[in-house]
């Protein structure tokens, strides 16, 4: 009876601490409570700077949109009409039911389908032809040469000339009396209202933003350990089979970003068309200038609703975009990868009776995956 009691005794703690964990009365602290909280904390102000000079002026426009300026006599005073109406989505409605027709790339065709047209298609050429020349620049800039820093200078100059500056210096090379005129031999009014203003404008925008996605590309080269090259020559691989296998594969989540960055800023194309060419040149009207038109006449409403477009335009290929490549542009791995681990570790800890460390194992396994 004795040792019954005795062996119950010595078990009765052990049990105890087995069946009640021992909990701590610890103060939280918002900035270790998670990396949630904490990566909230850091880019509210960023996000808060967003809201105002991105996200009012869009509530502006949209505002603007469904408003309608008011012209001619009002029948009830005799006096000129001032002030603006409520006309809902008709600014929407006219925009299709009644289109500006124009001369444009295939014969007379709606204004508004015309200046869609030039975007989409100053968009594809321009960054299929960027995205080339970038890669080559990078490959040459991430080489190791006598010169190499002069080098890197001279490519990124165009980058960091202001567009409008841009404009007006190709607008001046282009000119009928002009240096590309005179290295060409030809006669070609590049400025006239034509499919040849088209290349001026896709040959101006390339020589200036194409060193955009060629830094962009070297930062991702730079991340390419040496060895792995050292490897893939020891085995016998050609340098074709070193960029198709090494190069491109490693550098492919930086070069996503930048054909990203690239075909958004192109889509909203306004400052190169309109400073080389100019404006009611209907073979190289964007959507952007077209809107800016409409808003000089004082077409507010009509105006905001042709940037209404555009910009869902824009929401559209950027969502289709992240849609195909998204674990390349948000980090959907890396996001599924610590998901997993905390998931692992919380049924551990159920297992056990203990209380997961989710904020240990979200440190480790971004980490990890990194």
């Amino acid at each position: 009876m004795a040792d019954t009691t005795a062996t119950t005794k010595a078990k009765t703690p052990a049990t105890r601490n087995a069946q009640t964990p021992v909990t701590q009365n610890k103060k939280k602290n918002p900035l270790s409570d998670g990396q949630g909280t904490l990566a909230a904390l850091l880019i509210s102000p960023t996000m808060a700077v967003i809201l105002f000079v991105v996200g009012i002026p869009i509530l502006m426009s949209v505002r603007e949109s469904v408003f309608r300026k008011n012209e001619g006599i009002d029948p009830t005073t005799g006096m000129v009409a001032e002030g603006e109406t409520f006309v809902g989505l008709q600014n929407f409605t006219d925009i299709f039911a009644n289109p500006q027709l124009v001369q444009g790339n295939w014969g007379f065709i709606d204004r508004l389908l015309n200046s869609f047209i030039n975007t989409t298609w100053f968009t594809l050429v321009c960054v299929i032809v960027e995205t080339i020349l970038g890669v080559c620049m990078a490959l040459i800039m991430a080489k190791a040469f006598k010169g190499q820093g002069l080098v890197r200078a001279a490519i990124l100059v165009p980058w960091a000339i202001p567009t409008i500056v841009s404009a007006k210096m190709w607008a001046l090379a282009f000119d009928a009396d002009g240096i590309i005129n005179k290295l060409t031999g030809q006669q070609v009014l590049w400025l006239a209202d034509g499919p040849q203003s088209q290349w001026a404008i896709i040959i101006a925008d390339v020589w200036k933003t194409a060193p955009f996605i060629g830094l962009l590309t070297l930062a991702g080269l730079q991340t390419i350990p040496a060895e792995v090259y050292e490897a893939a020559k020891v085995d016998g691989a050609s340098a074709w089979q070193q960029f198709t296998r090494i190069t491109l594969p490693m550098v492919k989540p930086a070069l996503v970003v930048a054909v990203l960055f690239r075909t958004l800023d192109t889509m909203r194309m306004f400052d190169l068309p309109a400073g080389m060419i100019g404006f009611g040149k209907y073979y190289v009207e964007t959507v952007s200038t077209l809107a800016y038109i409409e808003n000089n006449n004082l077409r507010y409403g009509p105006a905001a609703a042709y940037s209404i477009i555009l910009f869902f335009y824009i929401v559209l290929v950027a969502f289709l975009f992240v849609r195909l490549l998204g674990a390349d542009v948000v980090g959907d791995d890396e996001v599924k990868a610590i998901a997993a681990q905390r998931k692992r570790q919380k049924a551990a800890a159920k297992a056990a009776g203990t209380k997961p460390n989710l904020a240990k194992s979200t440190v480790t396994s971004g980490s990890a995956a990194s």
